[in-house]
């Protein structure tokens, strides 16, 4: 079977970012939000996102169009029942999922696979909430979906050998992505690396140690890091952040992944970053 139908499972940051990289690559995507003004904000989303390429000559109008025109929203789980590959960008949240994942099953033909983009929940809870176990995969995109060139596909113990082929084809061919294998383990490859490095500068900055600015210039200036870790937490979002310490911290019991004080408590006041405006620094204007 060859991917070519795809429908997204939420329409935030990432999920209209990796609906964004289906219709450029040609897919004719379906994008499926709570209700119908959530799906009008996420069509708006990859709407602006487009314009924006357009607007630096990296896209051609055209293309643009063309994309849009391939471009379905909807509220209603039951539009995806056509798709061959269906990738899930819910909130990170295992209940929310493993119920998303029993809808999504039942409304798939027996061929399609189902695609989780979480960054911490083992794949396996997902699959077996389905009856697809064999065809349930982890397809990890990185934020900003459109710009980063990676993506952990996540083998399950159920994954078949052909599911695993398929998608890597479909990421790499179709999507141009590159692509790495990890276990399902909590946090895979790249989260499990790079949490315990963010909670690390958040105990650092928590504690005096140093001060924002001169833990972000650190690794900016010392390692050759694009972004410092306490913007790469703004970036993220501070409650994805914290939401994926504490499953590794579940996973592992190892003091390295415990979500620092400071960051519960910024997620409590709802300074969670970029999205909110706030969050280690100040993106109100």
């Amino acid at each position: 079977m060859k991917i070519s139908r795809i429908g997204v499972i939420g329409a935030g940051t990432m999920g209209a970012g990796i609906a964004e990289v289906s219709l450029r690559a040609g897919c004719p995507t379906v994008v499926v939000e709570a209700d119908d003004n959530a799906a009008q904000v996420g069509r708006d989303r990859i709407a602006e996102s487009l314009q924006r390429l357009v607007d630096r000559s990296k896209l051609s109008t055209n293309d643009a169009d063309a994309a849009l025109a391939n471009l379905e929203t909807s509220s209603q789980i039951e539009s995806v029942a056509n798709c061959d590959l269906v990738i899930e960008a819910a909130v990170e949240d295992e209940a929310i999922k493993l119920e998303l994942f029993e809808h999504i099953d039942a409304s798939l033909g027996a061929d399609a696979i189902l695609a989780s983009n979480t960054s911490s929940i083992p794949i396996i809870n997902l699959a077996m909430a389905t009856r697809r176990p064999d065809k349930v995969v982890g397809l990890h995109f990185f934020n900003p979906a459109t710009v980063q060139p990676l993506v952990e596909i996540v083998r399950a113990l159920t994954t078949s050998d052909e599911t695993m082929a398929q998608i890597d084809e479909f990421a790499t061919t179709t999507l141009s992505k590159t692509t790495i294998e990890a276990p399902d383990r909590a946090g895979f490859i790249v989260n499990r690396l790079l949490i315990p490095y963010l909670l690390s500068a958040v105990r650092m900055f928590d504690d005096g140690v140093a001060t924002r600015d001169d833990i972000d210039a650190g690794m900016r200036g010392g390692c050759a890091h694009p972004m410092g870790p306490l913007e790469l937490c703004d970036l993220i979002g501070l409650d994805i952040v914290k939401a994926v310490a504490d499953v590794l911290f579940e996973e592992f019991a190892s003091a390295e992944c415990i979500s620092p004080p400071l960051l519960n408590r910024m997620v409590a006041a709802g300074r969670l970053g970029r999205k909110t405006e706030c969050g280690f620094y100040d993106y109100n204007g």
